[in-house]
C-alpha cells in the first residue's frame, strides 16, 4: 500500500512551518530589493548613455556648423577670394582635426601603418597597378585610412599595391 500523507491534497493546498514561511518571505523581500536595485542601475546606464550621445551630438554639429559656413561662403561668391582658396586646406585640415578628436574620445584611432608592404591584419587590398620600379606588393596609395576601436580593426586600411608586368 502507498503513503500519500506527504502528497499535496487534489486542491493543491501546502502547510509551511513558521520558519518556512520566515524564509519564504525573507528570499522573497531579497529579490524585491534586487530587482530595485537593477532597475536604478539600469535608469543610471540609460542615463549616462543619453548623456555620452547628446555630448557626441553636439560635438558633431560643430563639424557641421563648420562645413556650413565654408558652403555658405562659396554659394554666396562664386568666385571667392584668392585668399580663401589659399586658407581652405588649412580650414578643411581643422575640421579634420576636431573630427580625429571627437573619435580619440571615443577610443577610435587612426591606424599608423608606417611600412611599405601590406600587414593583412590591419591592411586590406583594394587594387593591384602594374609597377616595374616596385617590388612586387608594394604599397603604392592610400585609398581610405583605417581605424581602431580600443584594440579591434575598426575598418582596415584601404590600399593599392604594386603587381610585376
Amino acid at each position: 500500500m502507498i503513503d500519500n500523507s506527504n502528497q499535496p491534497s487534489s486542491n493543491l493546498e501546502y502547510c509551511l512551518t513558521p520558519e518556512q514561511r520566515e524564509e519564504l518571505l525573507s528570499q522573497v523581500g531579497n529579490l524585491l530589493k534586487e530587482k530595485l536595485e537593477l532597475k536604478q542601475e539600469l535608469q543610471k546606464q540609460v542615463n549616462t548613455a543619453n548623456s555620452e550621445k547628446e555630448q557626441l551630438f553636439l560635438e558633431v554639429l560643430e563639424l557641421f556648423d563648420g562645413l556650413e559656413s565654408l558652403i555658405t561662403y562659396l554659394n554666396e561668391n562664386p568666385d571667392p577670394d584668392p585668399r580663401f582658396i589659399k586658407r581652405l586646406p588649412k580650414s578643411l585640415g581643422t575640421l579634420q582635426k576636431k573630427l580625429l578628436t571627437i573619435l580619440k574620445r571615443r577610443e577610435v584611432t587612426p591606424i599608423d601603418h608606417s611600412s611599405s608592404v601590406p600587414d593583412y591584419q590591419v591592411c586590406q587590398v583594394v587594387d593591384r597597378e602594374p609597377r616595374d620600379d616596385l617590388e612586387d606588393n608594394t604599397i603604392t596609395k592610400v585609398v581610405r585610412q583605417g581605424f581602431w576601436l580600443n584594440s579591434k580593426v575598426l575598418r582596415p586600411l584601404e590600399v593599392i599595391t604594386s603587381k610585376a608586368e
